[in-house]
């Protein structure tokens, strides 16, 4: 375990980390490294997901290090990214139990009634209707989220931006949608299990 770095030792360090010095980020990142992950360990037992969810908070550290002041507590930062992080993939991972349960006991297209179907197919057509209008990059991060099953952790490393920009860009692709649904909402959540929150 790394010696814990002092309140002076993390100044110096992330005033270095602001100009991009590599060698300040390794000194942070294995300081905190293994105590995040056991914290995090606290609300999540994945250890996989625990060590996905720190190391993609310190990818965030460095390409948003420019806009961090040098009076922060990294330490204190840290600690509070991860059990946001962590408390955010918890309601996500419930938000996807939540789906399949929906979708494995009432499946619109398990019912054969020629209305349902029919109705549920010109819901699904309005749907990708609504998803051609979204900004691109927007509906990428939504299809990938909704459609792949994709973390906003996976969507922002393979989209090679932060999670917080997946966070904005989802956001927005659920407002857009629900203004574009808005008259087919509730029969589209009724039927297709699809979720608009």
């Amino acid at each position: 375990m790394m010696k814990k770095l002092t309140l002076q030792q993390e100044k110096i360090l992330l005033s270095q980390l602001k100009r991009g010095n590599t060698e300040a980020f390794n000194r942070l990142f294995n300081a905190y490294y293994a105590n995040l992950v056991l914290f995090g360990g606290n609300f999540i037992r994945e250890k996989e997901i625990v060590e996905d969810t720190v190391q993609n908070i310190f990818l965030k550290l460095w390409d948003e290090r420019e806009k961090f002041p040098v009076e922060t507590n990294i330490k204190s930062y840290l600690l509070k990214a991860v059990r946001n992080s962590c408390i955010d993939e918890l309601r996500h991972q419930q938000i996807r139990r939540d789906y399949h349960l929906s979708t494995r006991y009432d499946n619109p297209l398990e019912e054969y009634d020629t209305e349902n179907y029919i109705l549920y197919s010109d819901l699904q057509g309005r749907l990708q209707d609504a998803l051609g209008k979204l900004p691109e990059k927007v509906r990428e991060a939504f299809e990938l989220n909704r459609f792949e099953g994709l973390k906003y952790t996976e969507i922002a490393e393979r989209l090679d931006v932060s999670q917080r920009t997946v966070e904005v860009r989802i956001g927005k692709a659920l407002e857009l949608l629900r203004a574009y649904l808005k008259d087919f909402f509730l029969v589209l959540v009724t039927l297709s299990g699809f979720s608009l929150k």
